[in-house]
């Protein structure tokens, strides 16, 4: 059975990123009706943020830990368990200040753990989520596409590709909704601005 695991980082409940990430989790279902999807909204539930707390009890060896090092390290357990079971990823992100809003990368923080989702070894980092395939749907107010005056400005889709990569995740396709200020202002409806990117949604879940 196939498992999919629906990351949200919107904290608006009529986000584009969100209503992108709905549609690809039903076209998902309907291709693996037998399949599990794991939701997790990060803006109902954010990750903790990393202290020196956590930092200890994450490099003390597993079997010297006490049970307060296990209590600081069980939600990040719980979101690392949510990706290592999952066999596909999607993750809506609205860009914020040219970059990844702040739940997602709490989120990140917790998940990238040296010894559960990457090793240094001989050659270096190795990332241990291999076989893992990864779908990130961006709405961007501006912009930003390659060949753009403000291409140099969009952090999202580099840093995703380079820690996702670092995580042993390497089949990643972006779609990105962009110029969502339009639609905000009035110069665009909604279901128009939405069509196409909504339709290549369906056929990357499909």
């Amino acid at each position: 059975m196939s498992t999919l695991l629906h990351v949200d980082s919107s904290p608006l409940e009529s986000s584009v990123s969100r209503e992108l990430t709905r549609e690809f989790t039903k076209a998902w279902k309907e291709k693996n009706p037998e399949g599990k999807v794991t939701d997790r909204n990060l803006s109902v539930a954010p990750a903790k943020p990393i202290d020196q707390t956590w930092v200890t009890a994450a490099y003390t060896p597993e079997a010297a830990r006490t049970e307060e090092q296990k209590a600081v390290l069980a939600g990040s357990d719980a979101l690392i368990a949510e990706l290592q079971q999952a066999d596909e990823i999607v993750i809506g992100v609205a860009m914020h200040n040219f970059s990844i809003p702040s739940v997602l990368k709490l989120w990140i923080d917790q998940v990238a753990r040296s010894g559960k989702t990457f090793s240094y070894g001989a050659n270096g980092a190795e990332g241990l989520l291999k076989g893992k395939k990864a779908t990130i749907l961006i709405a961007t107010g501006g912009v930003y596409e390659a060949g753009t005056p403000a291409a140099s400005m969009n952090f999202v889709e580099p840093y995703l590709r380079a820690v996702l990569g670092f995580l042993g995740i390497t089949d990643v396709t972006f779609v990105t909704a962009a110029g969502v200020a339009q639609m905000m202002m009035g110069a665009v409806d909604r279901e128009t601005f939405l069509k196409p990117t909504l339709q290549q949604v369906r056929e990357l879940a499909a």
